[in-house]
């Protein structure tokens, strides 16, 4: 071999040690990346691999039932199709929205409504688009899913309730968090598409033990997100079971009653548990029609009716209590030594003071009254006499003791307190002193007084109970969990012949000749009861009107006085009291 060609092989030499060394290194290289993968970070990679290929998400549980005294369900959770789309799944949301609309009808609301929440939303989690989809509807959907990238079928529950109106204003209704709700409550569950939590009523109240706990399903998906099969389903655990105090045949009777008026409410009560058995407002609404987004026509419709639908009138309608009101400035009276069974007090017709004429109910006056017949005539003229005795002071005390002016603390949303007129209370808020007139009309429950129904017959329940301050309550029961009253109210020590004096007049009232309700009687006498009318002056008659002898019927709807009846049964030995009051 001469010299060149040993040069030559020398070189192909080293250059194949390099590019054997090259190679060496480069799989060296793949090699120790290998391990790294495979070994050293084989956990990190097999569970990203793991959330490529399985989704887990929660699932809502069935809300907890609702039910009356009597284990009849007032709620029904049925059976829901709903239709959701996941947006890291889809390019193009309104292209789809498209498609969907010529399956199943989309209005502009709707489709606005699923664009915000698609921006609140993470984009992995799923958006609800229609809920209370039909079979056909629901079966047309899966069919097209494959033009519908990232969209899905759930099947789940929704809150149905079948006495509707008679039952709205206790219950309330559910519906999707608002975005202030969501910042308030961490709960996971309300990002669920369609996952509704109570707004108002006893819905609300008691929301957080209706909710259950949250079970979870875990799915197979391909690369495209689509489902593959179910690999694990645990099932959520239903919300607790709540039991009312209500019975929902008198529920529904009561409403019923009251619907024949523009608008009207009624309280029926244990007037020494406190239980509520029935309490109706009129006029109400459906409160179905919220489980999936109310229109918004119906929704400006229920607000702007001057008969306030949504308004729960039975805790939150303040009203001057009328003539019902005399039975606080009797007991006030014979506390305070100024009334009793000599007493008499002539009747005219009116009281004068100063300048002013206090008119009574009736023109010619009533004569010769004593409480007896001035509860059972509701004789004006006789209390602005015990009034002017007594004093404001007092009155105001007595009302407060009997439940009137103060919220009273019943176990649902929304009660407002009434007032409760005082020499202070003026003093502080309208920076003026009291005067003896005010006195005399607040005494016969005009004037600042305010109460709602359900005080009225509270104050009722008080007196004739013997004076036990019971509270009034409607949820009896939570899951397993006792609501109701355990420690005894406490004794406002009535006078029994005092309760006793105020009960003969207020029996009166129905079943004696001069009575203002004899009208009502019951022709049985096994279902006598007693009670007191009240009629409330919305806006006062001027003497010029009075003197030309103006009609209330000239007045529009809004001006007319207020009916009010409290009443309680059996006769003798009272067990429920009510109130009814029947707007202008």
């Amino acid at each position: 071999m001469s010299r060149f060609e040993k040069e030559q092989a020398r070189l192909f030499t080293r250059r194949a040690l390099l590019i054997a060394g090259g190679q060496l290194a480069l799989f060296g290289v793949l090699v120790g990346r290998m391990f790294q993968l495979q070994v050293v970070e084989r956990d990190k990679y097999a569970s990203q691999a793991e959330s490529n290929r399985v989704n887990t998400q929660l699932v809502a549980p069935p809300r907890g039932v609702i039910y009356d005294r009597f284990d009849v369900p007032l709620t029904v959770n049925v059976q829901d199709f709903r239709m959701v789309v996941v947006s890291e799944q889809n390019k193009d949301i309104a292209a789809t929205l498209d498609v969907i609309n010529s399956i199943v009808p989309l209005s502009l609301e709707n489709r606005a409504r699923i664009f915000r929440d698609l921006k609140r939303q993470r984009r992995f989690m799923p958006v609800l688009i229609a809920g209370n989809l039909s079979w056909e509807q629901m079966a047309a959907i899966e069919v097209n899913l494959l033009q519908l990238p990232g969209v899905s079928i759930e099947e789940g529950t929704v809150r149905s309730y079948p006495l509707k109106q008679a039952t709205a204003h206790v219950l309330g209704y559910v519906g999707v968090p608002n975005e202030e709700e969501l910042k308030k409550d961490s709960d996971p569950m309300l990002e669920l598409p369609g996952f509704q939590i109570g707004k108002i009523g006893l819905e609300k109240r008691y929301d957080q033990g209706l909710r259950g706990v949250a079970g979870q399903t875990s799915e197979e998906v391909n690369a495209s997100g689509r489902k593959v099969r179910t690999l694990k389903r645990l099932e959520g655990v239903q919300g607790a079971s709540l039991k009312l105090t209500l019975d929902a045949e008198l529920q529904f009777f009561t409403q019923n009653r009251l619907s024949s008026e523009r608008s009207a409410s009624a309280v029926v009560m244990d007037a020494y548990t406190g239980a509520i058995y029935a309490l109706a407002s009129h006029p109400a609404y459906d409160p179905n029609v919220f489980n999936q987004g109310i229109p918004t026509a119906l929704w400006k419709e229920l607000l702007t009716d001057p008969a306030a639908p949504l308004t729960n009138k039975t805790i939150a309608g303040q009203y001057p209590p009328g003539s019902t009101f005399k039975l606080v400035t009797a007991l006030a009276g014979l506390e305070a030594g100024v009334i009793s069974d000599a007493r008499h007090v002539f009747c005219g017709g009116y009281t004068e003071l100063g300048e002013q004429r206090f008119h009574c109910s009736k023109a010619g006056g009533h004569g010769k009254v004593n409480l007896h017949e001035a509860l059972a005539q509701s004789c004006d003229v006789y209390f602005y006499q015990i009034a002017m005795d007594v004093g404001i002071d007092r009155i105001a005390a007595t009302a407060r003791r009997l439940g009137l002016g103060s919220v009273l603390g019943i176990d649902m949303p929304g009660e407002r307190g009434g007032l409760i007129p005082d020499q202070k209370w003026k003093k502080e808020k309208l920076k003026q002193p009291w005067n003896k007139g005010e006195t005399l009309v607040n005494a016969i429950g005009q004037g600042f007084t305010l109460a709602t129904p359900l005080q009225l017959a509270t104050m009722l329940a008080r007196l004739l109970n013997g004076g036990i301050a019971v509270k009034p309550f409607l949820a009896s029961a939570l899951g397993a969990q006792n609501l109701a009253p355990t420690v005894p109210p406490a004794s406002l020590n009535l006078n029994p012949q005092h309760v006793a004096l105020i009960k003969a007049g207020a029996d009166a009232v129905i079943n004696r000749p001069t009575g203002t309700a004899r009208a009502a009687k019951p022709s049985n006498p096994v279902y006598s009861f007693g009670g007191k009318t009240g009629t409330s002056q919305v806006r006062r008659i001027s003497m010029a009107e009075r003197a030309r002898g103006m009609k209330m019927d000239e007045l529009g709807w809004a001006q007319q006085h207020h009916a009010l009846f409290i009443g309680y049964a059996p006769l003798e030995e009272p067990r429920y009291t009510c109130a009814v009051v029947i707007e202008h």
